[in-house]
């Protein structure tokens, strides 16, 4: 809270001054009772006047306390938002992986707005709750010590309840909290599999995960209010201003028949009994909001303290790449702990290879081979554990992040557009960039005919992750995006993997300008988009098994020419339908021992 520090000591300021004006507005009240219950006969215009004046002093302090205490949890509920957001920029992309969507969100979402909360509400409480009893309780002990001890063992009483309720607070609410993030994975995922959920359960899996996780959200909740019930309710009874009144009145009552207490004195002593009691109740409250923040600011620090990727601070200075290579140098990389299953766990072993400047380097090889794992390397979506990646003649891991982002440029299958402008999504990262520079690099993509033809042109939102818009429509805006940028090193992976025949002609004419002149790095499944090629790296089993042109590859009788072999099979493959049978055109060849057609 160290940002909002000074305004939270304002807002409390301002809460104890509000509380002690609402105490000097009791004990106006109780001279005035005491005045009235004397034989003077006047009616006291001037203890009243100073309690109406104590009144409306106190309802002012405390609208300006709760004015400061506002403005400050939005501003930190502002601060630490955008803290958050970055460093997980800089947090490596398997951490966050490893966190998942619906914990990440949470901690954005929920426990910063708890702490919102906690400022906004509770510190003018904490305040509140501390000065107004204190100073009660030395009045009641000046006033009566016998009536002022009754009352505070009271109070004590319920305290003393109260904390055997809140006993392994929090632990439960560790347990509430993991619950909860179970419950909005099982939500997003529900949610964002919608498609899939109809077309194969009809959601009865999907939605068992979720009615699950509600189910586990359930059983903390009863457990905990099992636990705690009891000891709450009562407490909550003890520390009620009645019961304080009740007391206060028959031993009081007791005192004044018998001659040992005047009835102005008791009047005060109801009047300051009462608000102590009623000052102890915010108390409750707070210990169940102070222990929520703390797991929330527990939380926001667990995400803070989350490894970045090192940068060499001198190295970033003054390390610039010489030109657009890209070279592995004896690279070896795993996913999470596969690091530590020895090789067979690895996802690359001992990859070495040198992209020139200005040339087209296709990654081929059969699902699982690396491809896509070597192409995320280049901009270090992940950190190595063997040998180097340099671009440039430098190793990424010395170059700046924003250094390192200016030379590489993407196309990835899967397409993510913000539910934005369709100028916007092309504009991402460049938001200076003129309407002139977007339409320029929309043509280039082939993108300018269909997004003129939408309702508001460039100015159209494409909804949640592009959702209005086609696959192939979502690739020529990606595509856009690269050739706006103009990065000298291009990744490309398998970018018209989902397009249709007219979309990948649009597509491909759109990659050949984004293409040109730049070092490219494709990763593709489609070997007929690949064979012109300057080289061609074939990947099996995380490692580099082959490296040439098409005709010497396809020749050679290896990985690549098994792979040509099944493409140009799968290229001749055709459904002719004939009532109700369907047979191939050309019947696939038996695949020798040990291959798979």
């Amino acid at each position: 809270m160290q940002p909002v520090r000074g305004q939270i000591w304002r807002a409390m300021g301002l809460a104890a001054m509000a509380a002690l004006l609402n105490l000097g507005a009791l004990l106006a009240l109780a001279h005035a009772a005491r005045q009235l219950a004397g034989a003077s006969g006047q009616w006291p215009v001037a203890p009243l006047a100073a309690a109406a004046a104590c009144v409306a002093g106190s309802y002012l302090m405390r609208l300006a306390g709760f004015n400061q205490s506002h403005h400050a949890a939005f501003r930190l509920e502002a601060v630490l938002r955008q803290q958050l957001a970055r460093h997980l920029t800089r947090v490596p992309l398997g951490e966050i992986q490893r966190w998942g969507a619906g914990a990440l969100s949470k901690v954005l979402q929920d426990d910063v707005k708890a702490l919102h909360v906690f400022v906004a509400d509770s510190t003018p409480l904490y305040a509140r709750a501390f000065v107004m009893p204190v100073c009660a309780g030395f009045a009641l002990l000046w006033l009566d010590a016998r009536l002022a001890l009754a009352a505070v063992a009271l109070l004590a009483a319920g305290f003393g309840v109260l904390t055997l309720a809140m006993r392994g607070a929090a632990d439960m609410g560790r347990r509430y909290d993991e619950a909860r993030e179970r419950v909005s994975a099982a939500v997003i995922e529900f949610v964002q599999a919608m498609p899939v959920v109809r077309s194969f359960d009809t959601g009865q899996s999907t939605f068992g995960r979720y009615r699950q996780a509600l189910d586990g959200y359930l059983e903390v909740l009863t457990l905990w209010y099992r636990q705690a019930g009891f000891s709450a309710r009562f407490s909550f009874a003890v520390l009620n201003p009645l019961p304080t009144l009740l007391v206060l009145l028959w031993l009081g009552g007791w005192l004044v028949v018998g001659g040992g207490l005047d009835f102005g004195t008791w009047v005060a002593v109801l009047l300051l009994g009462a608000g102590m009691a009623e000052a102890m109740m915010p108390m409750m409250v707070l210990r169940q909001l102070v222990e929520k923040a703390r797991l929330s600011a527990d939380r926001i620090q667990e995400v803070l303290a989350l490894p970045v990727q090192p940068v060499s601070q001198d190295a970033a200075r003054s390390s610039v790449p010489a030109d657009a290579g890209v070279v592995f140098e004896n690279v070896s990389f795993g996913y999470g702990d596969a690091g530590g299953a020895g090789a067979r766990g690895l996802a690359l072993r001992g990859v070495s290879f040198h992209a020139e400047p200005g040339t087209v380097t296709a990654l081929v090889g059969p699902s699982g081979a690396g491809k896509t794992t070597v192409a995320r390397l280049i901009p270090r979506f992940w950190d190595v554990l063997d040998g180097r990646v340099a671009v440039g003649g430098v190793d990424v891991r010395d170059l700046a992040p924003e250094v390192l982002m200016a030379q590489v440029g993407f196309v990835f299958q899967d397409t993510f557009l913000f539910s934005d402008t369709v100028a916007d999504n092309i504009r991402l990262g460049l938001p200076d960039a003129g309407m002139e520079d977007v339409i320029a690099a929309a043509i280039a993509a082939q993108a300018h005919g269909f997004i003129e033809a939408l309702p508001q042109g460039y100015g159209t939102p494409v909804g949640e992750r592009g959702a209005f818009l086609s696959g192939g429509q979502r690739q020529r805006i990606a595509v856009a995006r690269a050739i706006l940028q103009n990065r000298p090193i291009l990744v490309l992976d398998e970018p018209t993997a989902f397009a249709d025949p007219e979309n990948e002609l649009a597509l491909l004419t759109a990659l050949c300008a984004l293409m040109r002149g730049k070092t490219v790095i494709i990763v593709a499944h489609r070997l007929a988009t690949v064979r012109d090629a300057d080289r061609i790296l074939v990947f099996e089993r995380g490692q580099l098994v082959e490296s040439g042109r098409h005709e010497a590859l396809a020749a050679a009788g290896g990985v690549y020419a098994r792979l040509w072999a099944h493409h140009e099979q799968a290229q001749r493959w055709a459904l002719r339908c004939a009532g109700a049978e369907a047979r191939c055109a050309e019947p696939l060849p038996e695949a020798p021992p040990g291959v798979l057609p």
